[in-house]
């Protein structure tokens, strides 16, 4: 890439992520490449779709989360790491207005420039499942899209209630240990409650 392409892409990243922040995932493409000081037709040829965009923009920060995958994938623990991992990818999906939605309509197209970051994420949450799973703190019949499906739900569903900001966190605790009331001896769920 010219160095002239490279600053370009770099202004365009610049300005997606704070129009991402401020507006939501569906900001105005004309907006940022304005804002970017290019035309239209500079942002396409870097960025063919909306998708291709946002996963430029989101890829630091499933770089982070798979690094933090790789931290806890040793845990002594393995059921609270893979929910410790939950819970930052809903924190990740609810940075941005309308990324949980799109990560959700696109988890299964491999087409989708978004692939870029559902496939790393799924493989790294494979991981930490198949370890909870292997322990037996999880039950086998979980899966790793279902789990992902059930945090960028919880995203959404914080995303539409901003006045709320521990609501991701309920829900997602709320799921993960079902209804269930503790049982006064232990503190956790009693067995009937499965």
């Amino acid at each position: 890439m010219r160095a002239d392409a490279r600053r370009n892409y770099g202004r365009l990243l610049a300005e997606a992520r704070t129009a991402f922040a401020e507006h939501g995932t569906d900001a105005s493409l004309e907006d940022i490449a304005r804002r970017a000081g290019v035309g239209i037709g500079t942002l396409y040829r870097h960025f063919p779709t909306r998708h291709a965009l946002m996963s430029a923009v989101f890829q630091e920060a499933v770089a982070s989360l798979i690094t933090r995958s790789r931290e806890l994938a040793n845990s002594d623990q393995p059921c609270a790491a893979l929910v410790e991992w939950l819970g930052a990818i809903v924190t990740h999906a609810g940075e941005y207005r309308g990324l949980a939605q799109a990560l959700m309509s696109t988890c299964h197209d491999e087409s989708s420039a978004l692939a870029r970051c559902n496939t790393p994420l799924r493989e790294a949450g494979s991981a930490l499942l198949n370890r909870a799973q292997s322990s037996g703190t999880v039950r086998p019949d979980v899966s790793i899209d279902d789990l992902m499906q059930l945090t960028n739900a919880i995203a959404l569903a914080a995303e539409q209630s901003p006045d709320d900001p521990e609501l991701a966190s309920r829900l997602l605790k709320l799921t993960l240990r079902g209804l269930a009331k503790p049982s006064p001896s232990d503190g956790k769920p009693s067995p009937s409650g499965d």
